[in-house]
């Protein structure tokens, strides 16, 4: 059975591509568009023999990321001009964070919210700053709003009212209600400057920030794009003093298991135990890209509610947000 295991293979070797027949491509396209990795698949592609149609589409996607880029890039400057009467650093996360920073795993990535990490003290001070330069709440609910204020990694989502642009402004980077409690402070003091008043977190840092973001607060939605931020920036910076650093914020077991999963999917490593289901949920797509393995995924979603609160805690968000549905 077909699933995404032949997109990791053509991202990790691009000449793999060669003698697909059409039914291939259309899968391999298909699954890339559904995991947001088309832009990265025609970067990693380009310049190789393939049909004429193919080409145009991925000659599409590379622009389409390219736009990406320069908007991103553009939505970090407006945020750091709004934020520059604030006295603390703002930390560039993510994918904004690696073409900011002229990194391999920016190449042609999809890139959606700007995400920031500022210290949790200054919070007040950069809301405040966004707001008076043209941002608003997206959620004005007074529930979630409180629910983020009092137990999650970011105030609630804001959107400028004239770009329609979204900022998710970060003072951890996990839940306040998930176990594993990230040090933040160290990984501001860790950063790294961009030269323009912006910064971004140091090479393990990203690493670190990527495992969490795909093995400890979620269902590994979007998790194959998140793999491979992974393994460009191991192949890029290598692994020197990653285990400590994850230790440091608790995240070593999620490290560790990425870093096996990036051989196992995009080398030649091999996928044992539990380990293997986690490959299983990464990897459900079909050859139109539609998700499969909806018990695989149930399995996920179920986990991803235990991992940021406890029992009960859930219980009573989850009856919260029924009754007012």
């Amino acid at each position: 059975m077909t699933d995404a295991r032949i997109l990791a293979r053509a991202l990790a070797d691009p000449a793999s591509v060669a003698g697909l027949d059409a039914d291939g491509w259309t899968a391999l396209l298909a699954m890339a568009r559904a995991e947001q990795l088309i832009g990265t698949l025609s970067v990693r592609l380009d310049g190789l023999p393939m049909p004429g149609a193919v080409k145009r589409i991925l000659a599409d996607a590379r622009a389409a990321a390219e736009h990406g880029r320069r908007a991103a890039l553009w939505e970090a400057e407006m945020a750091r001009r709004a934020l520059a009467s604030v006295d603390c650093p703002v930390v560039l996360l993510k994918g904004t964070a690696f073409v900011a920073a002229g990194l391999s795993a920016g190449q042609g990535r999809s890139i959606g919210d700007l995400d920031i990490l500022v210290p949790r003290p200054a919070l007040d001070a950069v809301e405040a700053a966004l707001l008076a330069a043209g941002w608003e709440w997206v959620k004005p609910d007074p529930y979630d709003d409180v629910y983020y204020r009092r137990w999650m990694h970011e105030l609630p989502p804001l959107i400028h009212r004239e770009r329609d642009r979204m900022i998710d402004v970060h003072h951890t980077i996990l839940p306040l209600t998930a176990r594993i409690t990230p040090d933040a402070d160290a990984l501001i003091a860790d950063s790294v400057p961009l030269g323009n008043g912006l910064r971004t977190l140091s090479s393990n840092g990203m690493i670190v920030h990527a495992a969490a973001h795909l093995f400890a607060d979620g269902d590994l939605a979007g998790g194959l794009r998140n793999l491979w931020d992974i393994r460009c920036l191991v192949d890029e910076f290598g692994a020197e003093g990653l285990d400590a650093n994850a230790r440091r914020h608790g995240l070593h077991r999620e490290v560790a298991r990425s870093l096996r999963l990036v051989e196992a999917l995009f080398g030649d490593g091999e996928a044992h135990g539990i380990d293997r289901l986690y490959l299983r949920r990464l990897t459900a797509r079909d050859d139109w890209g539609r998700p499969t393995r909806p018990v695989t995924r149930l399995v996920f979603y179920i986990r991803s509610h235990g991992l940021r609160m406890p029992p009960a805690m859930l219980a009573r968000h989850l009856w919260t947000k029924w009754r007012k549905a």
